[in-house]
């Protein structure tokens, strides 16, 4: 259908895909922890965002360049990597401003389109998502399919949809279960720095990483 084959498969596997836990699913569990459901819901939309212009730009065969070529997938992979750092730094020096309790701490809220401008750069900066996109979706586009760039932005679309479902319901749940376990400020702001300390070593791994 539409040049595609084994779309149940398709789907499963994407789904499987993006459960997996990387930059993306801790950017936005750290957001909804410490700023609530609507700050993740943010930072997954940036991140849906990003992801759609890897599909186009796989569609149209430009990522085909960070395959071919060192200089490119050198110049993009350490872009990408300096912004984790720059995010993963900026969270370990995160400071708490003084809450109306003078025992209280409270960290400072990021605004909702900052929020979303991470999501979307941690995403498009990131070379692996390029070649993922390149080495997963034509598996499942039919050799004789007369559209095949149609086919693989549907199939893109597709596991973007799925994708977002899934980071949703990360934000909610995660907020969620900081209501109901009480997490308090002073927590999430260890959390913060943890969160920090991953992208850190992400942004370190992403730096030395070799194109396969």
């Amino acid at each position: 259908m539409f040049g595609t084959h084994d779309l149940l498969l398709f789907v499963l596997s994407g789904l499987l895909l993006n459960m997996a836990p990387g930059p993306d699913s801790l950017l936005i569990m750290a957001r909804s922890a410490t700023q609530g459901w609507r700050a993740g819901s943010a930072a997954a939309l940036g991140i849906g965002a990003g992801t759609c212009v890897h599909i186009v730009a796989a569609a149209l065969g430009m990522s085909a360049v960070l395959a071919t070529s060192a200089t490119a997938f050198m110049v993009v992979k350490l872009i990408g990597a300096a912004y984790l750092l720059y995010i993963g730094i900026g969270m370990l020096l995160a400071k708490p401003k003084e809450a109306a309790e003078p025992t209280a701490i409270e960290l400072p809220a990021l605004p909702y389109g900052r929020i979303f401008a991470q999501g979307f750069l941690t995403n498009v900066l990131n070379p692996k998502v390029a070649l993922f996109f390149l080495a997963f979706v034509p598996q499942f586009i039919s050799p004789d399919a007369e559209h095949k760039a149609l086919a693989f932005i549907l199939l893109g679309v597709i596991f973007n949809f799925n994708g977002m479902l899934w980071c949703h319901f990360l934000a909610l749940s995660t907020a969620f279960a900081q209501q109901r376990l009480q997490v308090g400020q002073r927590v999430g702001l260890w959390l913060e720095r943890c969160t920090g300390g991953l992208f850190t070593a992400l942004g370190i791994k992403l730096a030395l990483a070799d194109r396969v």
